[in-house]
């Protein structure tokens, strides 16, 4: 199709049904969109398409809100950006911005309580009760903490935040790991739990480790995910959480396979 096709639809189309289409896209097809053509991106800049992105990435939003942009933070821009700062379209670019500062916060926690490449189990659960303070929706997890480049660790807060504190179904959970292509990433999780007393002795302590993809615990792995849910209590005396390790081939067994 050439350019002159490409026009002569778009004069074709009725406003109605192009409104529609820009509706029902996600936020980044929206974006790419309104950069076609000038019809297309006052079209995608208008009030109607912002304020449906807005109400599915925050149910909770008040339409009072939409005042939300204050004059200090348009003064802080140039006039070419604040002409963005305005209606659902400000809304949603100012609350982004938010909580892009917000998941920043999480993830500076997360390092800065990382020893050796692992985190307790202490520290994981308030790296999660930090977005639960912090509001977070499954939309802004996804859109900032299921990401294959960061620490796989925050992935699996975000997984957890979602399953647990959110109640988000399996299938939906699975599906954002999937789209995010973070599912085949893996953690290893390390419990010790007290020895069981045997004719009046204490046994050794029990220690367990169990190697899990992000997808598998967000499917059926209920004993990993309780595990981290209830952290260290009763007979469980300590919780670990790493990345998992890359198995290695002992080198005996290269030679024989060559």
């Amino acid at each position: 199709m050439n350019l002159h096709q490409s026009i002569n639809i778009q004069n074709s189309l009725p406003d109605d049904i192009a409104l529609k289409i820009a509706s029902s896209l996600q936020v980044v097809d929206v974006c790419s969109l309104s950069s076609c053509s000038r019809f297309w991106r006052e079209l995608c800049g208008s009030d109607c398409v912002w304020e449906a992105l807005c109400k599915d990435r925050w149910p909770q939003l008040s339409v009072d809100e939409n005042s939300w942009v204050s004059q200090s933070e348009s003064d802080e821009v140039d006039q070419e950006d604040n002409s963005n700062l305005k209606g659902w379209r400000g809304l949603y670019i100012s609350k982004h911005s938010e909580m892009a500062g917000k998941a920043a916060l999480v993830s500076k926690f997360v390092e800065r309580a990382l020893a050796y490449e692992s985190i307790e189990v202490g520290n994981y659960l308030k790296a999660i009760e930090l977005l639960n303070s912090l509001q977070f929706g499954f939309k802004d997890v996804q859109m900032f903490l299921l990401k294959p480049h960061l620490n796989v660790l925050l992935n699996l807060v975000g997984l957890h935040y979602c399953i647990i504190w959110l109640g988000v179904q399996a299938e939906y959970v699975i599906e954002a790991l999937n789209s995010s292509q973070v599912s085949e990433r893996q953690v290893c999780v390390q419990w010790w739990k007290l020895g069981r007393w045997f004719y009046g002795f204490r046994l050794r302590d029990e220690f367990h480790s169990r190697n899990v993809s992000l997808g598998d615990l967000a499917a059926c792995n209920e004993e990993v995910l309780g595990v981290l849910h209830r952290g260290a209590i009763h007979e469980v005396i300590r919780v670990q959480i790493s990345a998992a390790k890359p198995i290695q081939t002992s080198w005996s067994c290269q030679v024989a396979q060559v």
